[in-house]
């Protein structure tokens, strides 16, 4: 088993800064492209866990760039090139302070805040009398802010534009993205025999053209079902067996962790860390359709500088 790359200190030729997220180190090369790190680390609850997980960020690269290059012909997206399996190197563009979240099943946060009581969630109401991992009749769009620190907040179409966020017609083009790419990743994922539940993208602008940004259909901005046995499940009132990070923070609550002052992180031990790791990969090889391949494990943080150095060079 490698050892996780949960922090990474970089300095490439030209480079301007460097913004470390919870999961991405990204390093701006020139103001003019971004070398895009994806990390071992792993977050829920807006928590970065202390322990990272082998093989996550390979896992999240790959399958983001997949789908980057299988919706280029919807909406141009910022990846120019994968120099290393746990890297992306594309466009700087300046990003819409909202993340566009779509739901097609009333699952995660919408069925929390439905069980609560609310039936309006980001200004779209939602209908009386549903369970648990439902289908919605259409997916439903439902917004958060872009938090630079803390929590992601819901947010309205309407809050968004009053607050002048993004302009209506920027805002009109992600909604347009949106349900497209959303539509798109449903058709592949049922190729696969899952069911692609909910996701969340995200959007910047370059030259005043829009681009599709970060990652997209992952285990950790998506949520998949699988297919065989949902029918099943739901008429039975049972769990979905799915593939998310969603068996992340259900382990984290059922030991008393949900991110709340005063809460501590549950230890998380090899045998746990194992376990995330193998279902990470499943997640690949189910949505991918092949094999998995681990890179090389040695030496990993030099591989990736020396990739990312050769990639810029030719830029």
């Amino acid at each position: 088993m490698k050892e996780a790359i949960v922090k990474t200190d970089f300095n490439f030729p030209n480079q301007k800064n460097v913004y470390k997220g919870k999961v991405r180190d990204v390093y701006n090369i020139n103001d003019e492209y971004l070398a895009m790190v994806v990390s071992d680390r792993i977050s829920a609850f807006d928590v970065v866990l202390p322990k990272g997980i082998p093989f996550k960020g390979q896992v999240l690269n790959q399958i983001a760039a997949r789908f980057l290059d299988a919706t280029a012909d919807i909406v141009p997206n910022w990846k120019i090139a994968t120099p290393d399996p746990m890297v992306t190197v594309g466009h700087l563009a300046e990003p819409f302070m909202v993340e566009m979240v779509i739901r097609g099943y009333l699952t995660g946060h919408a069925w929390r805040e439905y069980k609560a009581g609310k039936r309006t969630l980001c200004g779209v109401p939602l209908p009386e009398g549903m369970v648990e991992n439902q289908k919605f009749e259409k997916p439903i769009l439902t917004p958060t802010t872009k938090a630079l620190e803390g929590h992601d907040e819901d947010i309205s179409r309407e809050e968004i534009l009053a607050q002048g966020l993004v302009s209506e017609e920027d805002y009109t083009k992600l909604e347009e993205y949106t349900l497209a790419l959303f539509q798109r990743g449903t058709e592949i994922a049922a190729e696969k025999g899952l069911i692609l539940v909910d996701t969340k993208y995200e959007f910047g602008k370059k030259d005043g053209k829009i681009y599709l940004i970060d990652e997209i259909h992952t285990p950790d901005s998506s949520r998949y079902f699988y297919t065989e046995g949902y029918e099943e499940r739901l008429a039975n009132g049972e769990a979905q067996k799915q593939l998310s990070k969603e068996f992340v923070r259900e382990w984290l609550m059922e030991n008393g962790f949900q991110g709340k002052e005063g809460q501590e992180v549950p230890d998380m031990n090899e045998e746990r860390i194992n376990q995330i790791s193998e279902r990470y990969i499943e997640l690949y090889e189910q949505i991918i359709g092949e094999k998995f391949v681990k890179a090389e494990a040695t030496s990993v943080k030099a591989r990736i500088e020396d990739n990312i150095e050769a990639c810029l060079k030719e830029m």
